[in-house]
């Protein structure tokens, strides 16, 4: 499991757990609260009703006097009460009278007169002084037909003469109860969508500096020359910093450990040849044969000149994380300009140039590496072409990227060379002499092409020959440094 999930289950775990703990506190409080709410306006309505009947209750006029007939009133009235989503028509209270016994002298519902309530709960409290309540079930089986009772005492000069108690069924605040729990539960959801999102949200913002960390390291493990990602995290920014830093150290040693064996493997048999041509010249032989020893010399002494040359350059582009002075330049011309300059070389050979190049087209790069880069494209098709051959120069234009392919009419790049033609010093023997290159020119051109964040690719032609196509972007995306 990767960090950004393990961020996200957690997060949604621990604020998941808040929310249904809420949820849950809240809906256990829904109840009682609305119970109490409840119970609170039946204590206000049972002690204005023992206000209202003190008078009757101590004549004995209860069942036939004013009380009653309000009473038979009210219970016929009919109203059009909106309470939020519910419309109440009919009246719902339970009143019930007894004398100073507990003795049902009223009762609203007109089936409990004359009966003994001394031993429930809300007379029996109310009849000593104290506060009386009680909640019964009409109906043993059913949990809402549960009715909240709230007695009052009637007190006639500092004396109870009876109690009012006043019911409410619990059914009534049901619906209430129900459309809460249901808005309770659907905020929920909500909530915990929110959650999802923001904890998404949140994941991705805490791992996008560690994914930018990440990437940078396999880039410089793909032999890329990514920038050090810049982090506003100062822990993490400090961690970029210590792998460049190390990133670097580790390439400067292998970098020169790698030249020193390749130059000194590379110098070997010049040097040899140098040296077995120097001890020759020192014994007596005749002109003719003194002139191909000191011709020997002078060929394989240019020969370490150019490796040496070649490596310098090839130092200094490899070293290189962007561009140090890019330019907008004419590619399409540089690239006639350079195959003009070796017209000479081609005549020898009787090779012609073949140009299907667009015009005006600008290219944001260093002069001196694409020149030096094109250049060796040039130089090798030059050196694989056959007599009497044609190299055809051909570019294109593609979603911002600039394309050149060389195309000669030589034998083509063997299978067993086609994954190792841009290793240092690896290189094939010329056709007509056998000889071999440095091996560097298209190293170099492989680098130029990073460095211009672009790509060179070699392949063999479909109808024979080796096609070089060198791909740069015309704005590459890279910094100038």
């Amino acid at each position: 499991m990767n960090l950004s999930v393990r961020i996200f289950l957690g997060y949604f775990l621990l604020l998941g757990f808040a929310i249904w703990f809420v949820m849950r506190t809240f809906s256990a409080e829904l109840v009682p609260g609305m119970r109490q709410s409840l119970e609170e306006v039946l204590v206000d309505t049972a002690n204005l009703l023992a206000e209202l009947v003190t008078n009757e209750v101590a004549t004995g006029e209860l069942q036939h006097g004013h009380f009653a007939d309000a009473m038979r009133a009210f219970a016929a009235r009919r109203f059009d009460a909106r309470i939020w989503f519910l419309r109440k028509r009919d009246p719902n209270l339970v009143i019930y009278i007894t004398d100073a016994n507990g003795i049902v002298l009223y009762d609203s519902r007109g089936r409990n007169v004359g009966k003994d309530f001394s031993q429930w709960n809300d007379v029996l409290r109310s009849l000593r002084g104290e506060y009386g309540a009680r909640t019964t079930r009409e109906d043993e089986n059913d949990e809402f037909s549960s009715v909240m009772y709230v007695a009052a005492p009637v007190t006639k000069d500092g004396k109870i003469i009876g109690v009012v108690t006043v019911g409410k069924p619990s059914v009534t605040v049901q619906p209430f109860v129900e459309s809460a729990s249901r808005n309770i539960k659907e905020k929920g959801v909500l909530m915990i969508l929110a959650a999802l999102a923001v904890g998404f949200l949140i994941t991705y913002w805490l791992t996008m500096s560690i994914r930018r960390l990440t990437a940078y390291a396999q880039a410089v493990r793909d032999g890329q020359r990514p920038h050090v990602p810049q982090l506003r995290e100062k822990e993490l920014a400090q961690l970029a910093g210590a792998m460049d830093a190390m990133r670097r150290e580790l390439e400067g040693k292998d970098y020169v450990e790698n030249y020193l064996h390749m130059l000194t493997h590379e110098m070997k048999s010049p040097l040899a040849a140098i040296r077995g041509s120097a001890e020759l010249l020192d014994e007596d032989m005749v002109d003719i044969d003194r002139k191909r020893f000191v011709a020997n010399i002078r060929s394989e002494a240019n020969r370490l000149h150019q490796v040496v040359e070649q490596l310098l350059h090839l130092a200094v582009v490899e070293k290189q994380q962007g561009l140090l002075n890019p330019a907008a330049l004419d590619i399409s011309e540089l690239t006639r300009e350079l195959c003009e300059a070796r017209r000479w070389r081609a005549d020898q050979n009787g090779v012609s140039f073949q140009f299907e190049l667009q015009d005006d087209v600008k290219l944001i790069g260093e002069r001196f590496l694409l020149r030096q880069a094109l250049g060796n494209l040039v130089d090798n098709a030059l050196d694989f072409s056959p007599e009497g051959g044609t190299i055809r120069v051909h570019d294109s234009l593609h979603n911002g990227v600039w394309s050149l392919s060389i195309c000669d009419e030589g034998p083509g790049i063997p299978d067993y060379a086609l994954d190792r033609v841009f290793e240092r010093f690896y290189s094939l023997p010329r056709p007509s002499s056998q000889i071999r290159s440095s091996g560097l020119g298209l190293t170099f051109v492989y680098e130029v092409a990073q460095v211009h964040g672009g790509e060179i690719r070699l392949s063999n032609g479909a109808r024979g020959g080796a096609v070089a196509t060198l791909s740069l972007p015309l704005r590459p995306n890279l910094v100038a440094i």
